[in-house]
């Protein structure tokens, strides 16, 4: 069921400014937007490329992280708050780029390429490449009530047990959520990630 169908887009790309030199991170904006005011810049998506297409994609990976809740127990956890990504690297530099400086929760956020989803234990969020489409249902089962966000541009992800799925709508990246998903793993979504998503599903079916 799809709960909220929305597309928010703020207007004035033009006032982004940079912040340490990168211009995806304000601290003015509620962070979820930046990616948001990025998408409305036409110059930026009359043609996408791949490196700028990932560039807004890793913006978007950081900004998840913001709005979403992790139980106490992953909150207590050791180490850096890793966003992590299994398979073919399709971002190069710019996760590392957006990541660099950050933290969440008082803990520096880290990148990390993992071979295998058993590697995934201390990722805060995983973002699943597309090349690893063919193993997804093996993939997910083994994250199975794993406190890991899962995100991917796999066609289908939201509704094949994924928790965001990017989309791309009028040459701009979008996402939509299975809130289902995440609340299985123990996550909880923040209202304001919810307002700017193109769907928010659930796995309940009508009459259930």
């Amino acid at each position: 069921m799809i709960l909220v169908s929305k597309q928010n887009e703020s207007q004035g790309a033009s006032r982004i400014r940079a912040r340490r030199g990168n211009p995806f991170l304000l601290p003015w904006l509620p962070a979820l937007l930046i990616a948001l005011e990025l998408a409305s810049a036409s110059s930026l998506f009359a043609q996408i490329s791949k490196p700028k297409e990932y560039d807004v994609k890793a913006t978007y990976l950081y900004n998840f992280a913001r709005f979403v809740e992790w139980p106490a127990s992953a909150a207590a956890k050791d180490g850096p708050f890793a966003i992590c990504l299994l398979g073919e690297d399709p971002f190069g530099h710019a996760l590392d780029a957006v990541l660099e400086g950050e933290s969440i929760n008082g803990k520096a956020v880290a990148a990390r390429r993992i071979a295998k989803p058993q590697d995934a234990a201390n990722c805060r969020v995983l973002f699943i490449s597309m090349s690893e489409e063919n193993r997804l249902k093996e993939i997910l089962a083994s994250l199975d009530k794993a406190s890991v966000l899962t995100v991917s541009d796999i066609p289908q992800f939201a509704t094949r047990g994924g928790m965001i799925q990017f989309i791309s709508t009028e040459k701009r990246i979008r996402f939509e959520v299975n809130l289902s998903n995440a609340g299985d793993a123990g996550l909880r979504l923040s209202s304001e990630l919810l307002k700017v998503a193109v769907a928010v599903r659930t796995n309940i079916q009508p009459g259930d």
